[in-house]
């Protein structure tokens, strides 16, 4: 799960969204210097990701990926999550997608100052807002793969590992349903 599919569950586990967005941030176990709700939301994030990478679908299809590539696999299939997501967006949620971006983006924002907290920098509405929307398009997803190969030590392996994305998206679309629905249900 990707920042949009982590937004998209926090919202229906009425946990914070900031939160849902610093769980990939914060490290370690001590919480203390945040508020409780964000807590919340940084717990959820990390029982989410827990989750994800042991559900069978995503097994299934991080088993798919060579040997050397499967470390990544899990990187990128979080990423795709969210491509997946958008190209169904209908059926996931009432809310058009470009007003639930925005909306969550604010309140992301409005958090800016545990992101600061937490060495991170303060998030600007507009721009998060049009990052989650890039996630639609296909060049969006290529961009988030580039972003996130340069944190890694093996940058190259995610970037190899990621030039067949495409192909495995229709089977992550067709396992997004009951890996949203086991989330949720576990969740709660």
């Amino acid at each position: 799960m990707n920042f949009l599919a982590h937004l998209w569950l926090a919202e229906r586990s009425a946990t914070s969204l900031p939160g849902a967005i610093l769980g990939d941030i914060v490290h370690g176990r001590d919480l203390s210097a945040y508020p409780d709700d964000i807590v919340t939301g940084i717990r959820l994030h990390r029982r989410i990701d827990v989750l994800t990478d042991s559900h069978p679908g995503i097994v299934a299809l991080r088993s798919g990926y060579p040997q050397g590539a499967r470390r990544y696999a899990g990187i990128l299939l979080d990423l795709v999550c969210d491509h997946a997501l958008i190209l169904d967006w209908e059926r996931y949620a009432d809310e058009p997608l470009a007003d639930f971006c925005r909306r969550s983006a604010q309140q992301v924002a409005e958090g800016a100052e545990w992101f600061q907290l937490a060495g991170a920098r303060r998030p600007q509405a507009e721009s998060f807002s049009q990052l989650l929307l890039s996630y639609g398009e296909p060049q969006g997803i290529d961009q988030a793969i580039r972003r996130t190969a340069q944190r890694l030590s093996r940058p190259q392996a995610l970037l190899e590992a990621g030039s067949g994305w495409r192909e495995v998206l229709p089977a992550l679309r067709e396992t997004l349903p009951s890996l949203l629905q086991d989330l949720c249900q576990a969740q709660i």
